[in-house]
């Protein structure tokens, strides 16, 4: 093994181990941590030693799943744990997406600037960029609420989804704003200087040499590790919320609104701030999406692809359930990723002997995933892992202490 494939193994290691811990996270820590390392240690140098012809496959895969996983834990924190009925994923992780993009980008200046318009481009680190994306999220999140929240929730989806579309056009008509319909590009990527032969001018030089084995298209090994660290801390924040007394109260007013309203819960109050968390989380998603892409336009947050496709993974991997959400993500996109194989293949072969039917191939895809969506409300409306209901004590006739 080469000191690159070396590099790449222990680049796979990180999110091989944050994966273990969470297959094992219902183990005791002292039996947990092992686990997750060795289980970490054979799938990272196991992959990299048996499959080396598929591992950019995989991991160009597992980003997109992982930023899916974020998108799905978002929507789990509105709809999971509060009962939102929200169409408008895709507005907010748009929002997030083009906040990232005009932060951490430079305004375009010389010739460009005739041809490439944004309201401001700051220059800033992408952790600023990131907190700034969850951010104004979230106070979009705040602005929307005031108004439809109190809608019946057939509505709330028909308001959400509506808002979500002119948020897009704004993005796709005001050229001011971020480029208009033309894409906004260059966007940058974090610790892409690992990935360059010169290096980083920050770090050590023996620190840059550790990294020389590495060329500019292996980073995509280098962001699987800055999206999977981004999903752990979504994940261990949502988590220790949801189990918290907060997290119990938007439970409550999820299955018992009156109830909880008539326990002194601030219904209102739970259901925005429910809300707005989902909102902010999403609009992470958007901030990793971002510089992945590098280069984006609103065509990439329409209702099917950012929003329909969230709901899936979330109704697969079970709602309510962050876990679940994780897995739902996974699933669908590998899903999604094998029928776009299938749909390429028979249109290939089709073009030949019926050009119409193999030009439409590409909405077998949605095809097959509406039935599957179809199949999960009918057999396992519950989802592959179901929210794990908590009793108290008290009804379980176990005595306080």
């Amino acid at each position: 093994m080469d000191s690159a494939h070396f590099l790449k193994a222990c680049f796979l290691l990180i999110p091989a181990i944050l994966l273990g811990g969470l297959v094992f996270s219902s183990w005791p820590w002292r039996k947990r941590l092992p686990a997750a390392v060795i289980l970490g240690l054979v799938l990272a140098f196991g992959v990299s030693a048996w499959l080396p012809g598929i591992m950019d496959y995989l991991v160009s895969f597992c980003i997109m799943a992982t930023i899916y996983s974020v998108l799905s834990l978002g929507l789990n924190a509105q709809w999971g744990y509060n009962g939102h009925l929200d169409f408008g994923i895709a507005g907010f992780f748009a929002v997030g997406a083009f906040t990232m993009a005009l932060f951490v980008t430079s305004p375009p200046s010389g010739l460009m600037a005739a041809y490439a318009q944004q309201w401001f481009g700051l220059d800033s680190p992408f952790v600023v960029g990131m907190v700034a994306a969850g951010v104004t999220a979230g106070v979009v999140g705040y602005l929307i609420a005031q108004p439809i929240l109190h809608l019946r929730t057939d509505f709330l989806a028909i308001a959400t989804l509506g808002i979500a579309e002119i948020i897009r056009l704004i993005f796709q008509n005001e050229r001011w704003l971020a480029n208009g319909p033309q894409p906004l590009s260059g966007i940058p990527q974090p610790l892409s200087c690992l990935a360059d032969p010169a290096g980083c001018s920050w770090l050590p030089a023996g620190v840059n040499h550790l990294f020389s084995a590495l060329q500019p298209r292996d980073y995509s090994y280098i962001y699987l590790v800055v999206v999977t660290v981004s999903l752990a801390v979504v994940y261990l924040v949502l988590e220790s919320m949801v189990r918290s007394p907060w997290g119990r109260a938007l439970r409550a007013v999820r299955d018992e609104e009156a109830s909880a309203a008539m326990n002194g819960k601030y219904v209102k109050s739970l259901r925005v701030q429910s809300f707005v968390l989902g909102a902010v989380i999403i609009g992470v998603a958007g901030a990793l999406y971002a510089p992945y892409m590098v280069t984006i336009d609103y065509s990439h947050f329409k209702p099917l692809f950012a929003t329909f496709l969230v709901w899936v993974m979330l109704m697969l991997g079970g709602s309510g359930n962050n876990k679940g959400a994780i897995l739902g993500a996974f699933v669908i996109w590998a899903v999604w990723s094998g029928t776009g194989f299938v749909t390429d293949l028979l249109s290939t072969e089709l073009q030949g002997i019926a050009p119409d039917i193999a030009s439409r191939m590409s909405f077998l895809r949605w095809a097959f995933v509406g039935l599957l969506l179809a199949g999960i409300v009918l057999y396992r409306p519950q989802g592959i892992l179901p929210e794990k209901k908590r009793v108290s004590r008290f009804l379980k006739g176990v005595p306080e202490d």
